[in-house]
């Protein structure tokens, strides 16, 4: 067995060492926070990986009691908001047949985002102001239920830590190779550091959390998520339009609420931390570059799981887990025109005139003017919108514009035909949106009286 000696030298090269643990911090972070989205990541974890302070500072705040609230300082969040699967809010949530009206929050986030991305978006001809969309988004018949595990995504990804892996114990051998047992113990320990903390923290179950089961007969919870200038239309039963409006991730972890196994793995990194930093100084100059050489492929590869996207996958195993709803956007020039293609898709399939669904209440949702001339416009607009005549017809007779003065006549006229080309479209463009099994009719609607909308 070879023997070797560790010198007392000065700590000139301390530096050096240090940047084990502070260097790549941020990307282990974004790494370890993908290992409960990806098949067999919390398996692959076992390579020395830079930024072990950071990451022991980071989720050692999970631990919750006197104790590892003492070493590891800050707030006790949730695991699921701690890894970034929770805390995002979501826009505003109006059910136009339920009546609910209330604030969302992480999946309808989610949702909104996955929105964005949609790159074909078919343009409404009419006079332009200000260039809104109107995205409709459709729910069928989706088998997700409460606390049902969501899908993870292909262990393709994850398989790229074998490069790391193996990386990590080569250079632990060419480090006893060359008699440097010191430099082969560090390595050694941040592989067992690392690879034990993505194992316990890789061992949470993510799940759905959303309405156990709907109240029978619920209405149907088509409605609008309302933003600044885009609106996204959520079409769908009760039970399928829940897990957005109403859901988000959790993660199921063992040993809670105290959680003491993941404040136990944090520990590990810190004394991962500490003794390298000690030691590595202490090592032969092969051993240090050997260490050097076992993190950069490390490095490496966190930088990589960083760069995915995190929402960008969650999005997908959200989309993966309603069955991939049908997703149709539309440019308007105009809010006028906007809140009338609004209308439309919402009473697609609804009787006509009907006591449930009130065009003139989401017209007023989309614009509050309490103006003669809006009051006009509404009125006129809701009034064609809830007959049964194949033809609308936007225009005023004479007498009816009695009383306007010459610049409301003209702002009015305008306006109406902002709604007869927002209707043009709709017909036009009704084929996208229409669906043969989404229909409803007079006996399913169940509509409150009053709803409150200010937007």
């Amino acid at each position: 067995m070879p023997t070797f000696s560790v010198p007392i030298n000065l700590p000139g090269n301390l530096d050096t060492s240090g940047v084990a643990g502070f260097f790549g911090g941020d990307e282990a972070i974004s790494a370890m926070a993908t290992v409960h989205l990806y098949r067999g990541r919390r398996w692959l974890g076992w390579y020395n990986s830079p930024g072990s302070y950071t990451v022991a500072k980071k989720f050692g705040q999970l631990a919750n009691s006197r104790f590892w609230d003492g070493l590891f300082p800050g707030p006790n969040l949730t695991p699921a908001e701690a890894f970034g699967l929770d805390g995002k809010s979501g826009p505003r949530y109006w059910g136009v047949f339920s009546g609910t009206d209330m604030p969302t929050g992480h999946l309808a986030y989610l949702v909104v985002q996955k929105t964005k991305e949609v790159e074909e978006v078919v343009e409404v001809e009419g006079r332009e102001t200000t260039p809104l969309s109107v995205t409709v988004v459709t729910v069928d018949d989706v088998e997700l239920k409460h606390s049902d595990q969501a899908p993870m995504m292909s262990i393709h990804h994850a398989l790229l830590a074998t490069i790391p892996i193996i990386c990590s114990l080569a250079t632990c051998a060419l480090s006893a190779g060359s008699g440097d047992w010191l430099a082969f113990g560090l390595i050694m320990l941040g592989v067992i550091s690392s690879g034990t903390s993505c194992f316990v923290i890789g061992s949470a179950r993510l799940e759905f959390a959303s309405v156990k089961e709907p109240a029978p007969g619920t209405p149907p919870a088509d409605g609008l998520l309302i933003m600044r200038n885009d609106v996204v239309i959520v079409r769908g039963a009760e039970k399928d339009v829940n897990p957005i409006t109403k859901g988000k991730f959790v993660l199921k972890m063992d040993g809670g609420p105290e959680f003491r196994r993941i404040g136990l793995g944090s520990l590990l990194l810190l004394a991962q931390f500490l003794l390298q930093l000690l030691f590595i100084p202490q090592a032969t100059t092969f051993g240090q570059i050997m260490f050097i050489t076992s993190l950069a492929p490390s490095w490496a590869y966190n930088s990589f799981l960083s760069s995915l996207e995190q929402e960008k996958i969650q999005v997908d195993i959200l989309w993966k887990a309603l069955d991939n709803p049908r997703v149709s956007k539309f440019g308007l020039k105009s809010r006028a025109a906007q809140a009338v293609f609004v209308c439309l898709v919402l009473s697609d399939g609804v009787q006509r005139p009907s006591v449930d669904f009130k065009p003139k209440k989401v017209l007023q949702c989309f614009i509050s003017n309490d103006t003669r001339v809006w009051d006009t416009w509404r009125e006129k607009v809701a009034k064609e919108l809830e007959n049964n005549q194949t033809e609308k017809s936007f225009k005023l007779s004479p007498s009816d514009l009695q009383g306007f003065r010459d610049d409301e006549r003209v702002l009015l006229e305008s306006l109406l035909r902002d709604a007869h080309n927002a209707y043009k479209g709709y017909q036009e463009h009704v084929y996208r949106i229409r669906d043969d099994d989404h229909s409803l009719t007079e006996k399913q609607v169940h509509r409150p009286d009053q709803v409150q909308c200010d937007v």
